[in-house]
């Protein structure tokens, strides 16, 4: 059955306007961007067969061209505004943390490392760099591969902290398992770049692991 044919308080458009896009399931949402489905599917069923394959919202996003392109229905065109939208979401988001205490909201720095980290393949160090007030400056990958204490550098977070004259840091790095836990060599790091961090004066106020759409905070387990 088209979408079309069905009840005016189902339909995902309709729903939204009168509800809000937060009503909305993952599977509504990606219907309304894709607007049709294809021959007898309607647009939430084809929504719900790419939720199905690549497990979630930030799996579609962090999709190839060509994985999705083997989804009957989608194509470059798609796999292109996919990619717009999944940007524009990551830049208002840091342009929320630019103008606003992060700890005023720290859900949007979850949300914010979520979309950076989650959904990739490979493991990687992403450093937020915060002014006095707490305030996004920069962003910086620092590292990638397989994180040990022997690869990630505190003397190349403390150059970078200082070319932004940073008050503060808050580290992050994913767990591409899916395994949302801290191990031993996190720990490590963690405390090892406390300390040499320490010396030009720049906190470290938090640290986190992103496990695709889970989160660890060292602080709030008391870690830091």
């Amino acid at each position: 059955m088209a979408i079309t044919d069905w009840p005016a308080s189902e339909r995902p458009r309709e729903k939204l306007v009168e509800l809000g896009a937060e009503a909305l399931s993952d599977a509504e949402l990606l219907a309304i961007f894709l607007r049709v489905g294809v021959v007898g599917k309607s647009a939430v069923d084809l929504a719900r067969d790419l939720l199905n394959q690549f497990g979630s919202l930030n799996g579609i996003f962090a999709a190839s061209e060509s994985e999705l392109s083997q989804v009957h229905g989608i194509g470059s065109s798609k796999y292109v505004q996919l990619q717009a939208i999944f940007e524009m979401s990551r830049r208002a988001l840091n342009e929320q943390l630019q103008v606003r205490d992060v700890f005023s909201s720290p859900q949007q720095v979850r949300d914010y490392l979520v979309l950076k980290l989650g959904a990739l393949m490979r493991e990687v160090f992403l450093v937020l760099f915060l002014d006095a007030q707490n305030r996004l400056i920069g962003t910086e990958e620092l590292f990638s591969g397989t994180l040990t204490q022997t690869s990630v550098y505190p003397r190349e977070v403390v150059k970078r902290a200082m070319h932004y004259n940073a008050a503060g840091v808050i580290l992050a790095h994913n767990h591409p398992s899916g395994v949302v836990m801290q191990s031993q060599a996190d720990e490590l790091i963690t405390q090892q770049l406390k300390q040499a961090l320490q010396l030009v004066d720049v906190r470290v106020l938090d640290h986190f692991i992103v496990a695709g759409n889970q989160t660890l905070s060292f602080a709030e387990r008391g870690l830091l």
